[in-house]
């Protein structure tokens, strides 16, 4: 026998209901105590107290409600937050405090336990996002130590062994919906109407608190590696090395030789360090977008259907809107949000070919002085269709473009090849 037991306070709420009164928050105001923490609901002590809909944790937050459910954790746990401080200073700059250019995380949030810490111990909000510093080892570094490609420091970021050196900000999504409304150009009241249709109506709140601005959407979030002196990244006299890299498990993690994520991510770091060692800053962001914010279930379809036909470049894109509907989800008019936190101002080396990528750093007032390719030789043989087919579309080069005809006639390998 099933039962359900439902509390219509924690499922729907409305503005002026008896008993409901958000903490306040203020997006964008400078002072961080008028702001306010972003505080999210955790079963019914904070129902009435929360300033967002949602939950921490992004895509995590389903398995805390696990822990719940099979009692391996107790609802009215408290973190303790003793020596969690971030592992390195990073700010506070000017786009903390406006609300246009930062709209998609809580620049904040890294801070919050310290910052509200009354009301963070009332409230049980969350900290993020985090900064710790570690160390990267890697099996190309090391063998491109061996190859003379990268000069051991010993004391900036690389150690003899290949061994590097890294300062790591792990970052949860929490979005300001006016803000995310007004960069995709869009009116808030639809931005929240598709947000609850297309989550299967699991936010009514989406719906029916138009007062409350927040939303922690459960999607993943990112991770930026910085290489050599944290603070440089905001120097303007200093040049800067950026690699901004969407999740491909397949190649950066496993090694699938058809697209060129990994050899792309790998030559990102190396320009990375190597900027870093000259004085500068390098910086890759790792987004958790796999398979173009499609998943990697389509993805893997997507593959099914070029190989069981000619994979051609100038399929490439059809092959993926015949099942998606869309060839590209990962929306980069959010992606310039992090670059804001961390005080960027300018990109000398954009370690990317993505026109996307660049257009929405630009259009946000970010120069990029110089967009270096991946070179030939980092290319493996099969993924081929994919870059040729990128290109076409838009993609920096400073090679040739293919004609229409030109990728028509590269003939792909089968899958049974």
């Amino acid at each position: 026998m099933l039962v359900v037991c439902t509390d219509v306070r924690v499922q729907r709420t409305y503005p002026g209901q008896s008993g409901i009164n958000p903490l306040p928050m203020d997006w964008g105001n400078k002072d961080p105590q008028k702001r306010g923490p972003v505080v999210v609901s955790r079963g019914q002590t904070t129902i009435r107290r929360r300033n967002a809909i949602g939950a921490h944790g992004g895509s995590y937050s389903i398995y805390y409600a696990l822990a719940v459910a099979s009692k391996e954790i107790k609802v009215d746990h408290r973190p303790d937050f003793t020596n969690t401080e971030p592992a390195a200073n990073l700010g506070p700059f000017p786009q903390w405090a406006d609300k246009k250019k930062i709209v998609s995380m809580d620049p904040l949030g890294h801070l919050a336990p310290w910052l509200f810490s009354e009301t963070i111990e009332k409230e049980n909000a969350d900290c993020q996002p985090a900064i710790t510093r570690a160390h990267m080892k890697l099996p190309e570094l090391e063998q491109s130590v061996r190859e003379g490609r990268l000069v051991p420091d010993g004391k900036v970021c690389l150690n003899e062994s290949g061994e590097l050196a890294v300062t790591k900000f792990a970052v949860e999504p929490v979005w300001y919906l006016p803000g995310v409304a007004e960069r995709f150009g869009i009116d808030e009241g639809s931005l929240r109407r598709s947000l609850f249709e297309h989550t299967g109506g699991s936010y009514p709140e989406l719906i029916t608190r138009g007062d409350i601005k927040l939303f922690l959407p459960p999607i993943g979030g990112l991770t930026v590696y910085c290489f050599g002196d944290p603070a440089k990244m905001s120097d303007e006299k200093v040049r800067l090395a950026l690699r901004v890299h969407d999740e491909c498990n397949g190649s950066d993690v496993f090694g699938s030789d058809i697209c060129t994520c990994r050899p792309y991510l790998i030559f990102g770091i190396e320009e990375a360090v190597k900027e870093a060692q000259k004085g500068g800053s390098g910086v890759v962001i790792y987004f958790r977008k796999e398979g173009r914010a499609l998943g990697e279930v389509t993805k893997y379809l997507v593959y099914n259907a070029r190989k069981r036909g000619l994979d051609r470049a100038s399929e490439y894109f059809k092959r993926t809107e015949n099942i998606a509907g869309v060839k590209d989800m990962r929306f980069q008019a959010l992606m310039p949000d992090i670059l804001h936190w961390l005080g960027i101002k300018k990109i000398d080396r954009m370690l990317s070919m993505s026109n996307m990528k660049h257009d929405a750093i630009v259009s946000q007032g970010i120069p990029i002085h110089e967009r270096v390719e991946l070179p030939e030789s980092w290319m493996p043989e099969d993924s081929r269709v994919e870059i040729d087919a990128k290109i076409t579309a838009g993609y920096f080069t400073t090679g040739h473009r293919m004609t229409e005809e030109e990728l028509a006639a590269v003939k792909g390998r089968s899958w049974e090849e």
